[in-house]
């Protein structure tokens, strides 16, 4: 494809100009690092006027102009990955078209360039995320490298026989099984925290089981499959009067509502970056300052290092010393380009929207005959996981995409959650916030009219 091509159905993109390309002020490792954004600057994207609309989310995202068998793409399965906005794609290409280089070691001027990129993208997640600093953030490719970064070095370094990993029922497994693994090695062990009927945390078992053999607490911000949003700050705080951890799994959280890590006061938290409008293949970890410190590095190889020799070998700082290799360069550009999108228009607007949409959806699908959402926790995100009497949840997603609308079928890579309800698949409709109660209103009568079919 030549520069100027573009699809059929698209509009073409804008002029190559790469946002941040002249930001000043970021540096290589080693020296002082930028300061953390906390407030967009005039002139951003961030300045939008007017308040928030679904459909002006809706301009930005290409690919919700492209027919789906005859049909207009209804995607309802943002919690497997979010469409990128036009935004984030020209910024990958011009980045590519003009300043691709490796990072902070080159003397020229594309390595200088793509340095300040990579690094503004680290300062932009730490302001996104409230971190005090963006020397706590670690680049990873996701949320799954970034539990297993934590279990391969803080868990190996920290756990030993006896000691308990406590890991909430509502779990992906990307953070459940990395403690299994690190837990078998140093012969720990991991501690399921129960779920109630509604498919909240079960909070009094949680209290219970806590003790000082609990060396670390694993919880999701918000649930895959439930939506379920559990009390974060309060069950952090009390794991750390008995001196445990607590890793907070952000995948599904940090695009449907606002997060300060401080306030939370986790010790790690950890987010995907294709959950958030981004590229895949990138994500990022926080870790406290002191908790980071006393980590040694998971893997070895360029980047992560001061000096080596074949006698000893010292590391980088941190958060160098955790991203060994050539990082993904691109993938960081793209998330900074995401979250400067995401924010340009007011997190808690974005927040109020989904959540009215989420009580529009739960009325809609109430009145689908044979239909049953699982999990009803008072605090939860846009996500909407269902069975329906007598259909097989792949058989009701196939039939749902003759209609071009886009759902999720499967375990979810939640099996504990879903055997919570004695299920072993389900399906799954996640709404954001370029969704709206027309898409909502075709799936309730997409799945009604499948039941009317299934009664003939």
């Amino acid at each position: 494809m030549s520069w100027g091509a573009h699809a059929p159905g698209m509009a073409p993109m804008p002029g190559w100009q790469v946002p941040g390309l002249q930001a000043p002020g970021v540096q290589a490792p080693g020296m002082t690092p930028p300061s953390v954004p906390r407030q967009p600057t005039a002139g951003s994207a961030a300045t939008r006027s007017g308040a928030f609309t679904p459909e002006a989310a809706r301009q930005d995202i290409p690919v919700l102009q492209r027919p789906v068998n005859g049909r207009p793409v209804v995607w309802l399965d943002n919690g497997a990955t979010t469409q990128k906005p036009r935004q984030v794609i020209e910024t990958l290409a011009a980045y590519y078209a003009t300043a691709n280089s490796n990072i902070h070691r080159g003397a020229h001027t594309l390595a200088r360039e793509a340095t300040e990129m990579y690094e503004g993208g680290r300062a932009a997640v730490a302001g996104f995320l409230g971190a005090p600093s963006p020397d706590t953030i670690v680049f990873t490719r996701g949320t799954t490298e970034a539990v297993n970064l934590v279990a391969q070095s803080w868990g190996r370094a920290n756990l030993g026989p006896g000691d308990e990993i406590l890991v909430s029922t509502l779990e992906h497994h990307s953070n459940i099984v990395p403690w299994q693994m690190i837990a078998k090695e140093r012969r720990a062990r991991v501690v399921p925290i129960p779920l109630l009927p509604d498919g909240s945390i079960d909070q009094d078992a949680y209290a219970d089981l806590l003790s000082f053999r609990t060396q670390l607490v694993a919880i999701s911000h918000a649930s895959n499959v439930l939506g379920t949003v559990p009390p974060v700050k309060e069950m952090t705080a009390l794991a750390h009067r008995y001196n445990a951890k607590v890793l907070v799994d952000g995948a599904q959280a940090v695009a449907h509502f606002p997060v300060d890590v401080q306030d939370l006061d986790s010790d790690f938290y950890v987010f995907s970056g294709h959950k958030l409008y981004a590229p895949t293949g990138i994500g990022a970890m926080y870790g406290k300052p002191e908790v980071l410190a006393a980590m040694p590095p998971w893997q070895g190889g360029g980047n992560m290092i001061d000096q080596v020799e074949f006698g000893r070998v010292t590391y980088a700082p941190v958060p160098h010393c955790f991203e060994a290799g050539t990082g993904h360069i691109s993938g960081v550009v793209g998330l900074k380009a995401a979250i400067d999108w995401l924010t340009s228009f007011g997190r808690e607007a974005v927040a109020a929207y989904e959540t009215a949409l989420l009580g529009h959806a739960q009325q809609a699908l109430a009145a689908v005959p044979g239909l049953t959402v699982l999990g009803s926790a008072a605090e939860k995100i846009a996500v909407l996981t269902f069975t329906l009497a007598g259909q097989d949840p792949m058989t009701v997603a196939r039939r749902l995409d003759q209609d071009g609308i886009a759902v999720r079928a499967g375990h979810h890579c939640a099996q504990p959650s879903l055997r919570h309800y004695g299920l072993e698949a389900a399906t799954r409709a996640s709404l954001a916030l370029y969704n709206t109660a027309e898409e909502v209103d075709q799936l309730a009568a997409a799945l009604t009219q499948m039941q009317a079919q299934a009664a003939v």
